[in-house]
This record gives C-alpha cells, sequence and structure tokens, in this order.
C-alpha cells in the first residue's frame, strides 16, 4: 500500500498551466526528490501534495 499516492495532478491558473497532470506514488520506506529549473512546477507540486492549493 503506497504511503502516498496522487493521480491525475496537475494545475493550472487560467489558461497557465503550472503542472501537467501527473501520478506518483511512493511506498512506506522510500525517498523520492523533487527537482528541475526554475519554473518546472516544483513548488506547485509540493503545495499540491500538502494541501496548500
Amino acid at each position: 500500500m503506497p504511503l502516498v499516492e496522487a493521480k491525475d495532478l496537475g494545475k493550472a491558473f487560467g489558461d497557465f498551466v503550472a503542472l501537467h497532470p501527473l501520478n506518483v506514488k511512493v511506498a512506506a520506506g522510500e525517498f523520492f526528490g523533487v527537482f528541475g529549473p526554475n519554473g518546472a512546477g516544483k513548488s506547485t507540486f509540493i503545495k499540491l501534495l500538502t494541501g496548500q492549493l
């Protein structure tokens, strides 16, 4: 059973797509990282996972 699971997680602000839909699954005991260039949607992804957005 996954500890964290999100299906079709994405976000748009009007016509601007901040995060294209993605799927993620992290099992207990696994590590994962989020990396990419500025403006890639890293903060948006984390905020969506934590319910801040």
